[in-house]
């Protein structure tokens, strides 16, 4: 009967609740505009930048059918879900105001962004004609995607690398480099028209928590935190909208169980109800239009008489957002991620507040490629990808959590919180703002006594 009521329930938010009451999402059509319109802007006015920035005048992206490079699916049409035979594109810097020369070494045009350079008829072999449009442009270096630390940016697979270089005379083989800064560059980089869009797609993914954490959906004593998870997962769907992870939902309540990071992950009880008094947490992502969100957020449930969170939880939710404050102040343009989670961390701790930063970069992908600031479990630093450099016009997941010690309940609990934001020459500006206030859910309507 319990699980039948929950799903009765569900049912009913999911009705009365329906796209309506989001921020509009486009039709499937309107999307691949979009996308198509964003990446083409982004291959004439990023691209450029970063290529000359490393020194590198062309780059090659080279992939097979469904073993994509994770830096060519952001770089073919909203249409294209995947890779075709060998796709090969080439961008090539022409240099001053000429912009982006984007070919593809394939039989039809790739979008819109890229133009066909390769006739069959008149040369079969695609290797020899990539040969030919090297030769033909006789770049100074060749950059493609090979990085020992960086996976996203280890695109090229060893089959296709070592065709590659056999194909080429010697003379163009010394010229091949690692293209590790342009492809996390690319990745990272946000344009001021991607930032246009991305506080809705933040907006839908606060409301969809939003939703869930509330008497719409949650009934106390009855439903479980995987109830939960899965009413967000058929929430995403039904707006036609895509996770790229599961959710989770879990508690801390006044009880023995000390907190585990790794209980959010693999080991939560599966039947968990939750009751009046407990803290839920959930983590949750969305993506939209090619960019992801990765939000986590608190809520409380409201025991009979309460109307607002014991004192005791908004003081620990508290130091969570002054633990944000402290470290999105102390980003910088060329600091890396290990000197900015050290300062935060030592400031942190002088002023009474037991942290752990965790935070990565997100755009196009959700654990995105960029500079790594802190693990939870490398609070010491993270070597190489905690060394890289933090540049302006790159958005971040500002993931971490603050312990505080509750009395009422004897024990530590963690305020585990996680915004998008973006950070510019202004600095660290959140995207669609940041949960100040616990949630509270409750089955009890204002206005009655």
């Amino acid at each position: 009967m319990k699980n039948l009521f929950t799903a009765l329930l569900i049912l009913f938010s999911t009705t009365l609740f329906a796209q309506d009451n989001y921020p509009k999402i486009l039709s499937m059509k309107e999307r691949a505009e979009v996308i198509d319109r964003l990446l083409e802007e982004k291959i004439q006015t990023v691209l450029p930048k970063l290529m000359r920035r490393e020194g590198i005048d062309m780059w090659l992206v080279i992939s097979r059918e469904y073993n994509e490079d994770p830096v060519i699916e952001t770089l073919l049409p909203a249409t294209w879900l995947a890779a075709r035979r060998r796709t090969i594109l080439v961008m090539y810097d022409k240099g001053g105001d000429e912009g982006i020369e984007a070919l593809a070494v394939a039989r039809y045009n790739v979008g819109s962004a890229f133009q066909s350079a390769w006739d069959k008829e008149k040369q079969p072999d695609q290797w020899a004609r990539l040969k030919e449009i090297i030769e033909e442009r006789n770049p100074k270096k060749i950059g493609v995607n090979k990085s020992e630390y960086f996976g996203l940016a280890d695109g090229i697979v060893a089959t296709d690398f070592e065709e590659l270089k056999a194909s080429l005379p010697k003379k163009y083989q010394d010229r091949i480099v690692s293209a590790e800064k342009v492809a996390i560059g690319w990745l990272e980089t946000r344009t001021p028209s991607e930032m246009t869009i991305y506080p809705q797609i933040c907006r839908i993914a606060h409301e969809i928590i939003a939703e869930a954490f509330s008497d719409r959906v949650i009934q106390p004593g009855v439903t479980t935190t995987e109830d939960v998870v899965w009413w967000m997962r058929e929430k995403v769907r039904e707006l036609k909208l895509q996770t790229w992870f599961h959710p989770t939902v879990d508690v801390q309540r006044a009880d023995p169980e000390s907190f585990d990071h790794l209980r959010t992950f693999s080991k939560r009880p599966e039947k968990n109800i939750i009751l009046p008094g407990d803290l839920l947490h959930c983590d949750f992502g969305i993506t939209y239009l090619r960019l992801n969100t990765d939000t986590q957020q608190h809520a409380y449930v409201l025991r009979p008489g309460e109307t607002e969170a014991p004192e005791y939880l908004k003081k620990a939710f508290k130091n969570g957002n002054r633990l944000q404050d402290i470290f999105t102040n102390n980003f910088a343009e060329g600091k890396t991620g290990n000197e900015v989670l050290k300062a935060s961390r030592e400031q942190a701790i002088a002023e009474g507040i037991k942290p752990s930063i965790y935070t990565h970069p997100i755009g196009y992908h959700g654990h995105a490629a960029g500079t790594t600031l802190g693990m939870w479990d490398s609070q010491d630093g993270v070597p190489v990808n905690g060394d890289y450099p933090l540049h302006l016009n790159t958005a971040y997941s500002i993931e971490l959590n603050a312990a505080t010690f509750i009395e009422e309940w004897n024990k530590e609990i963690r305020i585990m919180l996680e915004e998008e934001a973006y950070f510019d020459k202004n600095g660290v500006n959140y995207i669609d703002g940041r949960q100040t206030d616990l949630i509270l859910i409750s089955n009890h309507l204002p206005h009655n006594e």
